[in-house]
C-alpha cells in the first residue's frame, strides 16, 4: 500500500493503491490503459494545495514529477511540460522574458492545478490564470494522446481551461503570455467603512486591487499593484504599512505560513458588495467570537472557459478563511446560502456544499462541457467520488 497523501492545510487525507510516476507520454498511454481496463479510477497529484478532494482515489495516483521543462517557444506562445509547479514556472516564463498576466495570492500549486480549477488574482480587467492555455497535449480515458488547440477544435480547449482534470492528464500546456513585467505594491491599513465608501473608486484606479476584511478589529487591509508610474500616489482615507517593486511573478504571491480551511464564491461583480456587507453583518452577529480569520474581496474579469467561475459575467470573489486545526463546516455552511442568494459560483478548489442539481443552473456551458468530458472519458476513468457528486449524481446527506 502506498504512504498516506495529506493536502497542504491538513484537511484531506487518502491513501492510493498505487502512485506511478511515468516517464513519458507512451508510458502513461499505457498506465490509462490499464486502468480502464481493470475498471480503476486515475486521479493526478499536484501539490496539494486544493482544499476539495480533487485528487483522491483509493486506485491509480500519478505523479508527472517527469514531465518538466520547456518544448518550444514561439513569441510570446510557450509550450511547457505539465509537471512543472507554478513558481518554476514563473521563474522559466522570466528566463525567457515572459510572463503571466496575473497571479493569485500564492504560486504553491502545481501550474496544471492552477489551471484546472480556475485559480485568479485580482484585478477588474484581468482574467483567471486558466486563460492562456491555447492549446496542448493531454491522455483522455481511453489512454489515446489528444493534441489540442483554440484553432483545430475550440470547444475543446475552452472545455480544458476549467475542467478539474476530468478531461484527460496534461502532458503539454500551449500558453500564451505577455512580456516580463514589473509592478509596484503597496499594503494599506484603514477601516472597512472607508474601503467600502470608495470601493468603485479603488478597483477602477489600480491595476490590481483588493482588500482583507479583519472580523475582530474591522480593520481592512488594501492592495493595490500598478505598473511603474501608473496608479494613485496616495490613499488619503488609509496609511502605507509596506510597498515593494519587482517582477510580477516575484512582487504579486507572497509566501505564507499559516494554515488554513477556505470557502470562495464567485459572484455577478454588481452583487459584490451587498454580498459582502451581508456576509459582514453575520460574521459579527454569529461568529465573530469563534472566527478571527479575514474575508477577502477581489474582482476578475469575464471570460469563455465553460467551467470558469467568470464564465460570461464580470467577477466579484469573496472568500472566507478558518483556521486549518479549527472546525470550520458550521460557519462556512452557514454563509453559503448568503453567497449563493447573490448568484454565487464555487471556486472548484475550495470548500463548498453544492452538488450536481446545483451546479448545472450556474453555468451556461454546462450540458457542452459534459458532452466533451463524456467523449473523453467515456468509462470514467478518471471520475472519482467527489467528481460524480459535483458532475453526475447527488448523493443523499450531502446537503
Amino acid at each position: 500500500m502506498s504512504k498516506e497523501i495529506v493536502n497542504w492545510s491538513g484537511s484531506l487525507r487518502f491513501t492510493p493503491g498505487t502512485i506511478a510516476a511515468p516517464a513519458n507520454e507512451e508510458e502513461l498511454c499505457r498506465l490509462v490503459q490499464q486502468g480502464a481496463a481493470e475498471g480503476k479510477t486515475i486521479r493526478v497529484r499536484g501539490a496539494g494545495h486544493s482544499s476539495t478532494p480533487l485528487a483522491q482515489t483509493t486506485d491509480i495516483l500519478i505523479s508527472m514529477e517527469n514531465f518538466h521543462g520547456v518544448v518550444s517557444r514561439e513569441e510570446n506562445i510557450i509550450t511547457i511540460r505539465s509537471g512543472m509547479m507554478l513558481k518554476d514556472a514563473n521563474e522559466v516564463f522570466l528566463e525567457h522574458g515572459l510572463a503571466l498576466e496575473n497571479l493569485g495570492d500564492v504560486d504553491l500549486q502545481a501550474l496544471v492545478g492552477a489551471v484546472g480549477t480556475g485559480t485568479h488574482g485580482t484585478g477588474r480587467n484581468l482574467r483567471i490564470l486558466s486563460d492562456h492555455l491555447v492549446g496542448g497535449k493531454l491522455v483522455n480515458g481511453k489512454g489515446e494522446l489528444v493534441e489540442f488547440s483554440l484553432g483545430t477544435d475550440r470547444d475543446l480547449t475552452l472545455a480544458a481551461r476549467v475542467a478539474l482534470g476530468s478531461l484527460g492528464i496534461f502532458t503539454q500546456l500551449r500558453l500564451r503570455l505577455y512580456p516580463a513585467f514589473k509592478l509596484h505594491r503597496k499594503e494599506w491599513c484603514t477601516h472597512i467603512e472607508d474601503c467600502m465608501i470608495n470601493l468603485d473608486r479603488l478597483i477602477d484606479t489600480n491595476r490590481n486591487f483588493d482588500f482583507y476584511w479583519y472580523p475582530r478589529s474591522d480593520e481592512a487591509k488594501l492592495r493595490t499593484l500598478n505598473l511603474p508610474g501608473e496608479g494613485p500616489d496616495d490613499i488619503p482615507f488609509a496609511w502605507c504599512q509596506k510597498e515593494r517593486f519587482g517582477w510580477s511573478g516575484d512582487v504579486i504571491p507572497r509566501e505564507r505560513d499559516n494554515k488554513f480551511d477556505e470557502i470562495e464564491f464567485w459572484l455577478p461583480i454588481e452583487n459584490g458588495p451587498d454580498c459582502f456587507e451581508e456576509i459582514r453583518q453575520r460574521i459579527k452577529t454569529v461568529h465573530r467570537k469563534n472566527v478571527g480569520w479575514r474575508v477577502l474581496y477581489r474582482t476578475v474579469a469575464a471570460d469563455e472557459a465553460f467551467l470558469s467561475g467568470a464564465h460570461g459575467r464580470a467577477t466579484a470573489t469573496i472568500s472566507m478563511h478558518h483556521n486549518a486545526s479549527l472546525p470550520h463546516d458550521d460557519f462556512f455552511r452557514d454563509v453559503e446560502p448568503i453567497l449563493l442568494k447573490y448568484g454565487g459560483r464555487p471556486h472548484w478548489g475550495k470548500k463548498h456544499y453544492r452538488v450536481v442539481s446545483d451546479l448545472k443552473l450556474l453555468y451556461p456551458k454546462w450540458e457542452r462541457f459534459h458532452e466533451i468530458r463524456r467523449g473523453m472519458d467515456p468509462d470514467g476513468v478518471f471520475m472519482n467520488p467527489y467528481l460524480k457528486a459535483i458532475f453526475e449524481q447527488e448523493k443523499e446527506g450531502d446537503r
